[in-house]
C-alpha cells in the first residue's frame, strides 16, 4: 500500500508521476483526526485478504475544497481515483460520475444499514455510494471545570454563553491567559454551514435555510436572533481566530486545555481521551444546546460514504473494496479505535463499542434524528446555496454586517440562485 498527500495540482502531478498505475486501485480518504490512519489500516487488511494493492490518497480536510477537487477529477473523466470518500450531501451532485453499486454488490448488501442513509445515497434508483460512517454535531465540555465553578451542563445557547464567560474569567485570573469559553468551526466553508444551521434550527421556527418544499425560509427573526448571539461570542468567549477554524483547529485548542466547550463531531472523542491528551478523563459529551427555553437541540447530519468512479478501470474490484471497508467488522474497528459512528444500527448495541464510546448509547437519538442540510431539495445548486449561506454568516460573525441585514441580502441571493426552480 502506498500513501501520498494530494497536492493542489493533482491532475498534473499524477499524470507526470504516473504513480497511480503502480497499484491495482486508488482510494481517496480524509485526514481529519485519525481518519487517514484508520483508512490506511482498513485498506491494508483488505490487501492482505485479497492480494491486491491499493494507493491511498489524502484529500483536503475542508469539505468545500475536497468537493472542488473531486469535481475537477470527475469532470475530466479521470481514472486516477477508483474509490472516493464523499460527503452525505454530495450523492445527488456527483451521481452522474458514479457507478450503480447495485450492479456489483449482492442484492442484500444494504439491508442492515440505516435506511435513511441508503435512501440518501440512492439517486434515480441507483445506489451511488455505500454508507461508511455517519455523524452529528455534539457538545464537548470540561467536566472538571464545570464542577470547579459549580455549574451545570448548559441546556441552551444562552446558558452556554454565561457559563463560558464565568469559567473563562476564572481560569484567566488563575493564570491561563489563553483560555477561552467556546470553540467551534468558524471558517468560511461547509463546516460553518453546519454550525450555523445547528444554531438556527435550534430556535423555534428558525428553519433549515430552505424547507422540504423548496421554499427559502432563512430570513426570519429567529435566525437573526441565533446569528446575533453567535456574533457576540467573537472576542468575548471565542477567539478572533475561530473565524478561521475547521474541526482540527478547534480540537487543538480544546485538547490542549484551553477551552471549556467545543462543538465538533464524534471523531474527536478518541483523540481527547488519548494518552497524549492534556484533558483525558475530564471530558463529557452531550447534545448541542437548544435555542432558548422553547427551542430544541439541533444536530446537523454529517457523515461520509464510499463511491466508485464511473471512470474506474476496475469497477468490480473497487466495489469489493467498498464492501469490505463498510462491513460490520471494519465499522466496529473504526468505532472502537477512532470513535467513528457506524452506519449499522446493530453496532450501537455492541458492548465493546459502547465501552469505547459511551455516548453512542446515550446520544443514539441525536444521531438517528439529525437534521439534514437542504441538499436533496436544492440538488446541484446546493454548493451555491451553502456558499452563499456560510459567506453571509462569516460576515456576520466578523462584525462586517448585522444579522438581519445579512439575512435580507442572503434571501435575495438565494432567490437568484433558485431562479425558476431548484
Amino acid at each position: 500500500m502506498k500513501a501520498r498527500l494530494l497536492p493542489a495540482g493533482f491532475l498534473l502531478v499524477v499524470a507526470s508521476a504516473g504513480q497511480a498505475q503502480a497499484a491495482d486501485l486508488t482510494i481517496s480518504c480524509g485526514a481529519v483526526g485519525a481518519e487517514l490512519q484508520l483508512c490506511q489500516a482498513g485498506v491494508a487488511r483488505w490487501e492482505a485478504q485479497s492480494g491486491h494493492s491499493v494507493e491511498v490518497v489524502s484529500t483536503p480536510n475542508s469539505a468545500t475544497e475536497r468537493l472542488s477537487l473531486y469535481q475537477q477529477i470527475l469532470g475530466a473523466q479521470s481514472s486516477d481515483i477508483d474509490v472516493l470518500q464523499i460527503d452525505v450531501v454530495w450523492p445527488g451532485m456527483l451521481a452522474p460520475h458514479l457507478v450503480d453499486l447495485n450492479q456489483y454488490l449482492p442484492t442484500n448488501a444494504t439491508q442492515d444499514f440505516f435506511q435513511s442513509i441508503v435512501d440518501n445515497n440512492t439517486v434515480d434508483g441507483r445506489l451511488v455510494a455505500m454508507p461508511w460512517f455517519t455523524d452529528a454535531g455534539v457538545l464537548y465540555y470540561r467536566k472538571d471545570l464545570l464542577d470547579k465553578y459549580g455549574l451545570e451542563v448548559p441546556a441552551t445557547w444562552q446558558q452556554l454563553t454565561e457559563a463560558a464567560r464565568t469559567v473563562q474569567a476564572g481560569e484567566r485570573e488563575a493564570g491561563n491567559s489563553g483560555f477561552w469559553g467556546y470553540v467551534f468551526q468558524g471558517r468560511a466553508y461547509e463546516g460553518l454551514t453546519v454550525n450555523a444551521l445547528e444554531w438556527i434550527a435550534s430556535y423555534p421556527e428558525g428553519g433549515t435555510i430552505v424547507n422540504d418544499q423548496g421554499d427559502i425560509t432563512i430570513d426570519n427573526p429567529q435566525a437573526a436572533q441565533a446569528l446575533t448571539l453567535a456574533a457576540s461570542w467573537i472576542n468575548d468567549i471565542s477567539p478572533q481566530g475561530v473565524l478561521n477554524y475547521t474541526e482540527e483547529e478547534a480540537r487543538g485548542v480544546f485538547q490542549s486545555g484551553n477551552a471549556l466547550f467545543m462543538r465538533n463531531w464524534p471523531y474527536a472523542w478518541d483523540l481527547v481521551q488519548s494518552e497524549q491528551s492534556d484533558i483525558r478523563d475530564n471530558v463529557g459529551v452531550v447534545a448541542l444546546p437548544a435555542g432558548g427555553e422553547n427551542g430544541q437541540s439541533a444536530a446537523v447530519l454529517g457523515g461520509w460514504n464510499l463511491a466508485v468512479s464511473r471512470y474506474s478501470e476496475h469497477p468490480q474490484l473497487a466495489a469489493e473494496l467498498v464492501a469490505f471497508l463498510t462491513s460490520p467488522e471494519e465499522q466496529k474497528r473504526r468505532a472502537i479505535d477512532g470513535s467513528y459512528n457506524p452506519t449499522l444500527p446493530a453496532l450501537y448495541q455492541d458492548e465493546e463499542v459502547l465501552a469505547a464510546v459511551p455516548f453512542f448509547g446515550t446520544l443514539y437519538n441525536t444521531f438517528t434524528s439529525a437534521i439534514p442540510r437542504p441538499s436533496a431539495v436544492t440538488g446541484d445548486k446546493y454548493p451555491r446555496v451553502s456558499n452563499a449561506f456560510f459567506n453571509t454568516v462569516h460576515e456576520v460573525l466578523s462584525g462586517n454586517t448585522e444579522a438581519q441585514q445579512g439575512l435580507d441580502g442572503l434571501q435575495s441571493e438565494l432567490r437568484r440562485i433558485k431562479g425558476r426552480g431548484w
